[in-house]
């Protein structure tokens, strides 16, 4: 004789009036044949799959959000391409997830400073706020904390002073300055970085080293590692590789003649210029030394 399944119902028991998935008393309806799922599969509670305020497509697009691993992408051009319904229906259904409580959205600011949206699902709506806490099946939200001020970087070193200003040589700093993240993306410099350095690549310059010298001593053998302050590198590397002056040239003194004052020849009454002595001029004077 079989034994008699205690757990099964006596008779078919019908539903409550107001609720539309009731059990019909006269062999109609829904029967199920279910097979135990054993791998990829996700538990999906009735409090959701027979929401009475939920629409089809927002149920079904929870359980799809719950089944996917996380870090799939779930924001609404994601669901779109790969559901017929279109952006505006999943928005919406989306929209009516998140005010149910399965779904929420958090910003958080990553390592970079940037911040992006992360979209969570819950297999469960939350709880109130006030009420005592229960589990609902999704870890806490995180809070992000609040940025930390920004620390006052240290100031860069000194660089080389050059002797001159003009305007000329310090514009071919700038532009020597300007390129060096031609040859290294690193040495991006900023409009404060580049004033602080002018005058040492001008005092380089002055001392008679061609630009291309001054950018090869700064750009060549910069370490593998990523560069925190390139300013302050190229700083100390302009202070300490900069090149001696160039040897002193000498340049003779060449002492103009006098300009004696402007007077008479007292032989041909001519003007000229000559001491006080000379009361004739040259052609005079050398007419009277022709003399025998």
């Amino acid at each position: 004789m079989d034994t008699e399944n205690t757990s099964a119902p006596p008779r078919a028991q019908s539903a409550p009036a107001d609720n539309p998935t009731r059990t019909r008393r006269h062999g109609g309806g829904i029967t199920h044949d279910n097979t135990r799922h054993t791998t990829r599969f996700v538990v999906i509670g009735n409090h959701l799959v027979q929401h009475k305020e939920l629409s089809l497509l927002a149920i079904g697009l929870s359980c799809h959000l719950q089944s996917l691993p996380t870090g799939a992408g779930a924001d609404i051009k994601s669901l779109a391409a790969r559901f017929p319904e279109g952006p505006t229906r999943i928005a919406a259904a989306l929209r009516e997830l998140e005010a149910h409580g399965y779904l929420r959205r958090e910003r958080h600011r990553t390592e970079t400073g940037r911040i992006v949206t992360r979209t969570v699902s819950c297999n469960q709506p939350h709880a109130g706020r006030r009420r005592e806490p229960v589990d609902t099946g999704c870890p806490p939200a995180k809070r992000t904390p609040p940025p930390q001020r920004r620390t006052v970087q240290k100031a860069l070193p000194a660089v080389p002073q050059p002797s001159s200003t003009a305007p000329a040589l310090l514009q071919t700093a700038i532009d020597l300055l300007l390129t060096l993240r031609r040859h290294d993306p690193r040495l991006l410099l900023s409009a404060t970085d580049t004033a602080h350095l002018v005058p040492g690549v001008a005092a380089w310059l002055e001392r008679d080293v061609a630009p291309g010298a001054v950018r090869h001593a700064l750009t060549t053998g910069l370490p593998d590692e990523p560069l925190r302050r390139p300013a302050a590198l190229l700083a100390h590397r302009l202070t300490d590789r900069l090149p001696p002056p160039p040897p002193f040239r000498t340049q003779s003194a060449v002492v103009p003649p006098p300009r004696h004052a402007l007077r008479n020849c007292e032989g041909c009454d001519r003007g000229f210029r000559a001491p006080e002595s000379e009361s004739h001029c040259r052609g005079c004077r050398a007419a009277v030394a022709s003399l025998p």
